[in-house]
């Protein structure tokens, strides 16, 4: 699924540089980041609610290509200078990861397994 779909789908807000052509069909969802590496998916989309630079840290590690903040969380300009350095659209929206999944899963993405 394009990115553009995904933000219209969650009514994301678009806070760094994104690239509206990227594709993914996996989405992996956690506040935790060791959830997130245990269950690496090359190119997924990220939900979480921690917005501090581990978030992109671990994105990069896992190899995600998009973050989406949830719950109307904000991340700092140092968060989003790292991720405008490491080439991760980030993207926020209001509403709950739970919601998030859902709508998503509607749409046709799944998650890692």
């Amino acid at each position: 699924m394009r990115l553009d779909d995904i933000s219209g789908i969650l009514g994301c807000e678009i806070l760094g540089a994104a690239q509206c052509d990227i594709d993914v069909d996996v989405v992996v969802a956690s506040d935790g980041m060791s959830e997130i590496l245990a269950f690496y998916s090359p190119h997924a989309l990220m939900l979480t609610g921690l917005t501090n630079v581990q978030s992109v840290r671990t994105a990069v590690v896992a190899d995600v290509q998009v973050i989406v903040y949830v719950r109307g969380k904000r991340p700092t300009d140092r968060v989003l200078q790292l991720a405008r350095e490491k080439r991760i659209p980030i993207l926020a929206t209001t509403l709950g990861m739970f919601d998030c999944c859902g709508l998503l899963y509607r749409a046709g993405l799944r998650g890692a397994m």
